[in-house]
This record gives C-alpha cells, structure tokens and sequence, in this order.
C-alpha cells in the first residue's frame, strides 16, 4: 500500500466533508450520543469545508491523504491567535483505514510544517486519540475548553509539541 500525501485542491473538499462526517462519528462512538454526532452531514460538511478553505487557503495547510486514488484521509493546520503557535486542527482518517499507518504518514508531514511550537485539542475520554498523539510526541499541557458538540459539549485537552520533545 502506498499512501500519497498531496496538497488539497478544490475538487476534494466535497469528499473531505464527507470522510470528516464518517472519521466523526466513528472516532467519538461512546463519547456522545448518536444525536449528538448526527448534526450536520456529508454534504453539509463539504459545503462547510469549501466555505472555510475560501478565507483560510492563504494562511492554512490541508493535505489530503490517498490509496489508488481514494482520499483516506486529511490534516489541517494553520497559525493560532498566540504569535509562533501553529494548531494542528485536523486530522481524519477514514474509519476503514484506521490502524493501517496512514495516520502515522498524515502527523509526520504535519509535523515538519507545524514550526516551533504547536499545539492541537483532544476530547477528554478518546482514548485511542491520545495515545496516538503521545506517541507523535505530542504531550498534554493542562490547559483544557468545553465547545459544543452537536446539542452537548464537548471537554477538550490541550496537547502541545516542540521539535525537542
């Protein structure tokens, strides 16, 4: 399997909505009702995608990840309103490719363009999440928020990594 990390162009963003809705859902099954990981859907997620890379392509990265032309993944990332912290605010990976390194190849190429500091949010109780970033050298730093989820909230963990770490 060869996984191909590539800028995000236009046409993707259709698709990466729709790999978020899934990754979503998955990734948060026992950590929120179903109701509350049903709002939105694919298609709104793309359109919400499309909206957001409009204001941000300038001062944001997204790469997609893919397997024989299938999108299996994406991160993104882009600047904090800290001077010199970048937020790794995404990464997803399709529920099928979970555990078959493509997230691992998705956080190396993040990690060589995050700088010298950088940070990115963990749910509280996904467990699978955490681990995956502990062992990216990623390390909780206290600071914690409650944003919503859906109709609930949503308790988030603040991660931070340095190339020393």
């Amino acid at each position: 399997m060869t996984v191909v990390l590539r800028p995000a162009a236009d046409p993707d963003l259709s698709a990466i909505g729709a790999l978020h809705y899934r990754s979503r859902r998955d990734a948060y099954a026992g950590l929120f009702s179903p109701a509350a990981l049903d709002f939105g859907s694919p298609e709104a997620l793309g359109e919400w995608w499309a909206e957001r890379w409009r204001w941000e392509r300038e001062t944001h990265r997204l790469t997609v990840a893919g397997v024989d032309g299938e999108l299996v993944g994406f991160t993104y990332l882009g600047p904090t309103p800290e001077p010199g912290v970048t937020e790794l605010y995404a990464i997803h990976v399709a529920p099928q490719w979970v555990g078959r390194g493509v997230g691992r190849e998705l956080m190396e190429d993040a990690l060589r363009h995050l700088g010298d500091r950088a940070v990115l949010w963990v749910i509280a109780g996904n467990t699978r999440a955490q681990r995956f970033y502990e062992r990216g050298g990623w390390a909780p730093d206290g600071t914690t928020r409650d944003v919503p989820m859906g109709e609930g909230t949503a308790h988030q963990l603040r991660y931070s990594h340095r190339p020393e770490q």
